[in-house]
Formats: structure tokens, sequence, C-alpha cells
């Protein structure tokens, strides 16, 4: 049974080096609100955690221990026998609702804790939480979906025929995976306050250790961002694949005029060339860039947003994100409906604890849902595994699947202190300066 929560702001001073840098977010020290289920019978903890990058961290951590209280009291067999009540019980709050409804802090806080209970749920079960969806019947699966609001796109009935037609193949998928991993690309090569040697040295670096597909960051002026799609080529040729995030800087009219300089080099997706809210917008462009495909979702507060998107064909790729979205249930959700459009899921992991998280979901959608690695990829940001217990394992550019039970983002004790929020050691440095 669930007795308690223990909710932390933890900080990691990333902006010292601009490692996560951006031409939004220029100074990102990332950041989560890290919660642990305290359970009685000496059962093991859930954890879970939602990204954010620095200031606000805080906010998070309040929302998780006010919302958490709906599940103290709680056991895991209620949540085992019933895949939608940490959903039902966490995001239908008739008071905390109106902060919302389903988006912001409260959703973020929401999917902490949501993803707490999966991972519970998988470690209980011995499983890494890929292949505890994974082992899971359709109709199971179906169960902790909310359909609510999507159903006009996707009704259930369609949802459990396609994960019933997909059953008969999962346990090949789950061989390839566990023998071949998941394809992915880096963006750790290209933050946007490196300096061009900077750059030139990871591109060379990440090269070697088997990656062919980068992201870079654009959105300053022109000139540059031009500048460093031919620096990118002018290392690494034309035989890898580059992406581009311009992280919501542009307008409509900026973002095409941009893109389309671009196009010279070779760009396989553009990423949030616009407010990640604006589906027109995005549809837009996409209309004017054409046959280059845009990339959003990291911003995408919920399914109804993703819904939209799909529905106005505004984008090539899907990119969800497992602490924007409501945790793994909405997650589902989502790429069930992406799957319908047939547009690539391609998670967002650029932040602590994201990369970890996301594997397990990028299988999921392989092994029950869209049954192929073709076009999609996860993506890869180098920074901070350490400080996990079962960090992400990188060969030649591919995820391997995770087998450590669990959703694998259980913080070591000593990382937890050290980068607490305000009196961490590592923050108590900056103080004393």
């Amino acid at each position: 049974m669930i007795v308690g929560l223990d909710a932390r702001d933890i900080r990691f001073p990333t902006s010292r080096h601009s490692h996560g840098s951006d031409a939004m977010n220029p100074d990102p020290d990332y950041s989560c609100a890290y919660v642990s289920l305290l359970m009685s019978g000496g059962e093991q903890s859930g954890n879970g955690l939602t990204f954010t990058i620095g200031r606000g961290n805080d906010l998070c951590v309040a929302a998780i221990e006010g919302l958490g209280q709906h599940l103290v009291g709680r056991s895991l067999d209620e949540f085992e026998e019933d895949l939608g009540l940490v959903s039902c019980l966490l995001l239908n709050d008739s008071q905390y609702r109106w902060l919302g409804p389903e988006k912001g802090v409260v959703h973020l806080a929401a999917a902490a804790l949501i993803n707490a209970v999966w991972d519970a749920l998988a470690k209980r079960a011995g499983k890494p939480l890929w292949r505890y969806v994974s082992d899971m019947s359709p109709e199971r699966t179906v169960s902790g979906i909310d359909f609510r609001h999507i159903s006009d796109y996707l009704s259930k009935a369609e949802a459990l025929a396609r994960l019933t037609e997909q059953a008969s193949g999962k346990a090949a998928r789950i061989e390839q995976l566990m023998q071949d991993g998941y394809p992915a690309y880096t963006t750790s090569a290209g933050w946007i306050g490196y300096t061009d040697a900077e750059i030139v040295r990871r591109l060379k670096e990440a090269y070697a250790e088997g990656w062919r597909h980068f992201k870079i960051k654009v959105g300053g002026d022109l000139a540059g961002d031009l500048g460093r799609c031919r620096l990118f080529r002018d290392t690494l040729g034309h035989d890898v694949r580059l992406s581009v995030d311009a992280n919501q800087v542009w307008d409509v009219a900026d973002a095409v005029k941009a893109i389309k300089a671009m196009a010279q080099y070779d760009i396989y997706w553009v990423e949030e060339p616009t407010s990640p809210d604006d589906v027109l917008g995005h549809k837009a462009i996409s209309e004017q860039v054409s046959p280059i495909l845009l990339a959003t979702g990291e911003h995408a507060h919920n399914r109804v947003m993703f819904k939209q998107f799909l529905q106005a064909e505004a984008i090539g790729f899907c990119q969800i994100d497992a602490c924007r979205l409501a945790g793994v249930n909405e997650v589902i959700a989502v790429m069930l409906m992406a799957d319908k459009a047939g547009i690539p899921v391609c998670p967002h992991a650029g932040g602590v604890g994201l990369c970890e998280y996301v594997q397990h979901l990028s299988m999921i959608d392989f092994v029950c849902i869209s049954g192929t690695m073709e076009g999609r990829v996860i993506e890869h940001a180098a920074h901070l595994h350490e400080h996990f217990r079962n960090p992400i394992e990188i060969r030649q550019g591919r995820y391997m699947a995770p087998t450590a039970p669990g959703y694998s983002v259980d913080l070591w004790p000593d990382s937890m202190a050290d980068h607490e929020y305000p009196n961490g050691k590592e923050w108590a440095k900056v103080s004393a300066i």
C-alpha cells in the first residue's frame, strides 16, 4: 500500500557549460521534480520524475505533493486491476482541473506520479516497463486508455483492433529488440551555446561512436543558422542525416523563409518551427516547405493537441514526451493515434531522465502498435546518465533494450543529495562564490 510520498527538487547545473542550450532556452539547468512512492509491507518503491529546466521546478514539486494525496492509501493491487485508475484519480480532481485542464504544472506533476505507479507495477512484475506492457493482452492495454475527447478520431474499438492485429508478431519483435536495439539520433553535438570548434569536435567524436543521424539547434540569426548547417556538412559530408530544431522561435513567415534557405543542406526534419500550440501555423509551414517534414510534440501538452496536429496533417513526425503527457496511459493513446495517421513516433528526450523513459515508449510502440522501426528514431542526449541506477545503453547509435525491472529512472541517493535544490552540495558551491 502507498503510505506517503517523497518529492524532491533536483537540479543539475548544465547551464555552466551550455549543455542543453537552444534559441529559446539559452541557459537551462536540467532539472526534475522527483517523487518516490513510500510503500508499506516492504514493497519496493515506485519512482517517477517530471523534467524542467530549473526555475519553477519547485512548483512541480508542490503540485506533486498536493495531487499525490489521491494515491495515499491505495494499493498496487488496485492499480494492477484497473490500469486506468491512476489517471482517473489524478486527472479528474474537480478543483485541480481548474488549473489546467490537463496542461501546465498540474499535468507535469500528474506525469511524475502516474509514471511512478507504472514503475512500481513493472518492478513488482520483475520486468522492464516496455516488457511489462508488451506482455499484456490487447484488451488489457486498451483498458488503461481514456478515449474521452479523442474518440472522434480514434475509437476504443479501432485501438483494440490494431493491437489485436499486431499481437501475433510481438514475440519476434521482442527478440529483434533484444538483439539489435532501437535506432536513435543524437542532439548532443549541436547545442546553440557551443562554439564552432566544440561542435566540430563533438560531431567527429559522435561519428566515431557510430552515430549517423544528428540534430543541431537553429533559430538564431539566419546567417548563423546557415553557417551551422554548412559547418555540419563540411565536417561529416552528406552520407549522414541532419535534422534541425528551432525551439519555437519563428513566426510562420520567418519559419518558411529559414527552412527554404536551409533546404540546400538536405534537412531531414525541422523541429518546433513555431509556437507549439499553433496547429494551423505548422500546417501552413508544412505546405510551403514540402518535401521537408516538420516534427513537434515535446510541448504538446495532452492527447487532444496531438489529435489536432494529426487531423490537420500538420506534422511529419510525432514527438511524444514522457513528462509533458500524463504518463504511460496518455502516451499509449497518442502513439495509437499516430499509428492511425501513419506518422512515425520519434520521442523527445533532451532532458534529465527522458532518455531513460522514452526508450521504453518507443519499444512499446514497436512491439505492440506500429510493428516497425522504419523512419523512427529515439532522441539521445549524452548528459547526466551516470546519476541513474539503470542508465541507457547505447551501441553504434542504437538504444539497447533495458532489462532491469521498472521504468529506469531510479536516481542514486548520492546524486539526489548532491543536487537537491537549494541546499545540495552542488548548489552550495554556487552560494559560496
